[in-house]
């Protein structure tokens, strides 16, 4: 090889090789949504925004604009009203008694199937997702056709004089079975990635089955357990098609706040169906809150957990926990 192709190959590489770099420079700005121009970003952000505004933003003001529109004294007055007071004591009492169980049922669920290997493993996890494949209404005709008066069961019920369908039992059952995935659908996959390490660990060092749920496995879930309740409290407040079916529409007696909303717009009672409407508007609102607080703090001891160092043993991490 002369002289000559020796020293143009030498003059040409470092030129291919910025070439090389260009182009990749060039691909990665591409493939970089920051590097975007401006008016790309602004197009994005603003269509974003607009679309939040129009079904989120004006309907949930058009709710506190209408409950208000004939004053405070009048919104006061209609959430004062025996039936709505009615159904919001039975909204709450739904709750207070659906979310409790659901929790105990998710925390047991998930520890079973994170923790342990057993039969019907994938059955359990394929069942809790059932009430996400299932129309409420449907859910609400299967406890109608198990415990309605021409049930299964029903005239055993009726025989020993007990009212499940048209009656509070019938609204607990349903709203706990569209309910009963969220606790547990938080918490399978936190206990997964965390494994069994820590809790070997300190079945190794002489904690008992309650002392290695209450002092190892409960401070590394308990975000995800608050996340996981606040959803399934959500829909339990909110639930609408299920307990439609099976709570009769008794006024004063088995309408929770939702169907309470739906019997006053149909009675064109608009201000008063507005004004119940806020408040279940505003514990939406509340949980919104109490959600992002949740998942913030759920984040961030996700993010300390990968960043911190791994102990040397797993003892080591729940020795000071279970002494």
């Amino acid at each position: 090889m002369s002289h000559d192709a020796v020293q143009s190959r030498a003059v040409a590489a470092p030129a291919d090789a910025r070439r090389a770099a260009a182009d990749a420079s060039a691909r990665a700005r591409r493939l970089d949504p920051v590097s975007e121009p401006r008016a790309v970003r602004w197009l994005l952000t603003g269509t974003a925004l607009v679309f939040l505004a129009l079904f989120l933003v004006v309907p949930l003001a058009a709710v506190f604009f209408e409950a208000l529109r004939k004053g405070l004294d009048f919104y006061l007055e209609s959430l004062a009203d025996p039936d709505a007071w009615s159904a919001i004591k039975l909204t709450l009492t739904v709750a207070a008694i659906a979310v409790p169980l659901n929790l105990v049922f998710g925390v047991c669920a998930s520890w079973a199937i994170a923790k342990f290997e057993f039969k019907g493993k994938a059955l359990l996890t394929t069942l809790i997702d059932l009430p996400f494949s299932v129309s409420p209404v449907i859910s609400g005709l299967v406890y109608v056709l198990l415990f309605g008066a021409q049930g299964w069961f029903g005239p055993w019920l009726q025989a020993h004089d007990v009212q499940i369908i048209f009656a509070v039992p019938g609204i607990v059952l349903a709203t706990i079975f569209v309910t009963f995935p969220f606790v547990a659908r938080e918490l399978i996959p936190l206990m997964q990635a965390q494994g069994s390490d820590e809790e070997e660990a300190a079945r190794v060092l002489g904690a008992s089955g309650w002392q290695i749920f209450r002092r190892v496995t409960l401070p590394n879930v308990k975000w995800g357990l608050l996340y996981g309740v606040i959803l399934c409290n959500a829909r339990a407040m909110g639930e609408f098609g299920a307990v439609s079916v099976v709570s009769g529409h008794i006024r004063g007696q088995t309408d929770t706040m939702p169907l309470h909303v739906e019997i006053l717009y149909n009675e064109y009672n608009f201000a008063a169906a507005f004004a119940v409407a806020s408040v279940l508007a505003l514990l939406a609102l509340v949980t919104l809150a109490l959600k992002l607080f949740a998942e913030r703090r759920l984040s961030a001891e996700l993010a300390g957990g990968r960043d911190a160092a791994p102990a040397a043993h797993p003892s080591a991490a729940v020795t000071s926990s279970i002494s």
